[in-house]
């Protein structure tokens, strides 16, 4: 059985879309200008409700890193990747951070 993680009603939140399982504070957000494999993604911080693949070496558009997909614990959909490694000094900000790609946030509580 799989217990889920409820973030405050009072932040804004990023949402899986599929399932609408938590995923993250907007508070986590580092940045919205990074490319996932199917399009824009988002850069955050720490993420919620999130399980973890095994890591592999993979050649991204910034280098060599070491990353993990990520996938939602509610409905196992693939939603991104962990940066366990950079290979790169100048990429090294990214380690222990998660992607997920904008094709499988939604936007809630809270953000008229």
């Amino acid at each position: 059985r799989t217990f889920r993680s409820y973030l405050p009603r009072s932040h804004r939140t990023y949402s899986c879309v599929h399932c609408r399982a938590h995923l993250a504070r907007h508070e986590e957000l580092i940045s919205k200008s990074f490319q996932g494999s199917h399009g824009r993604a988002y850069l955050f911080n720490s993420v919620v409700n999130v399980g973890c693949g095994p890591a592999e070496q993979r050649l991204l558009l910034t280098g060599l890193h070491s990353v993990a997909d990520i996938f939602c614990q509610s409905c196992k959909t693939t939603l991104g990747w962990k940066y366990e490694q950079a290979f790169e000094s100048s990429q090294k900000y990214k380690e222990g951070k998660f992607i997920i790609e904008m094709s499988h946030m939604v936007k809630e509580n809270g953000w008229d």
